[in-house]
């Protein structure tokens, strides 16, 4: 199908793809034109499959890639946030955790570099980068290479140095989770790091914005049965909401606030 996009539409493909997200008044007061114009414009995007429905907005279309790491730390940043708050208020002092790779693992960091007597093991350098300098926690970082695109460690020498622990906690990050409980993210090597890390923690905190029940993946990394604790936000599908409490996980779910937390259990 022959695609010839208005000279509007091409400036809203190219906000979206900068920054992950849109919604609608956000593009009308960018482009100085009205709601229901942007509305006509996003509307025929989405019969040409270039972008994704979301309440109020559009995301980028999913495909075989993961969103640009700009694009990620913008999307959802402040409900990621709020996650990253209740996360670390999971983790207790003196105790061992992995944090791998993901700009809402990378917030989890931010919220850890007051602690205590943590030990901390990541294949994410920005996560070394934020909590080295903390006095009271003791970093150690994964070798492997490091994915350019936004500072992952993966490959073998990861998985091998993640081989030589168990830790209390890993705090980790996906890409999708489909309603049949399956946990899903884009490069091979980055999922069988956080398989290496799921097998060698004793309790397992999958952080995800709510963006993620709604995207697809191409990569299985487990199933929702893996994991202990999720922490989201209060976007969540009320059937993806079902579908965790039916796994018997904990379901940690944060309020835009950040100043009330749901907790619902099985």
């Amino acid at each position: 199908m022959r695609v010839e996009l208005s000279n509007r539409q091409s400036l809203i493909l190219d906000f979206i793809r900068e920054h992950g997200s849109v919604q609608v008044d956000q593009l009308s007061s960018h482009l100085q034109v009205t709601p229901q114009t942007i509305r006509r414009d996003l509307n025929q995007l989405y019969e040409w499959q270039l972008v994704q429905r979301v309440h109020g907005g559009a995301v980028v279309k999913d495909n075989v890639e993961n969103l640009g790491y700009g694009a990620r730390k913008i999307l959802m940043a402040d409900e990621k946030a709020d996650i990253a708050r209740r996360t670390a208020e999971l983790l207790p002092d003196n105790s061992s955790l992995f944090i791998n790779i993901g700009t809402t693992t990378e917030r989890v960091a931010e919220y850890l570099f007051e602690r205590n007597g943590m030990l901390v093991i990541t294949n994410n350098i920005n996560v070394a980068s934020t909590l080295w300098p903390a006095p009271g926690l003791d970093v150690m970082i994964t070798g492997g290479a490091i994915r350019r695109a936004d500072g992952g460690i993966v490959g073998a020498s990861a998985e091998e140095f993640i081989d030589n622990f168990k830790v209390d906690y890993a705090v980790i990050g996906c890409s999708a989770i489909d309603i049949d409980g399956g946990i899903y993210d884009f490069d091979l090597r980055e999922v069988r790091v956080a398989q290496a890390i799921i097998q060698h923690a004793h309790s397992v905190i999958l952080v995800t914005d709510s963006l993620k029940f709604q995207r697809r993946a191409p990569i299985r990394i487990d199933n929702l049965s893996a994991i202990e604790t999720l922490v989201t936000d209060e976007g969540v599908p009320l059937e993806f909401a079902q579908m965790v409490r039916d796994s018997g996980v904990r379901l940690e779910i944060v309020a835009r606030s950040g100043a009330e937390i749901a907790e619902q259990r099985q």
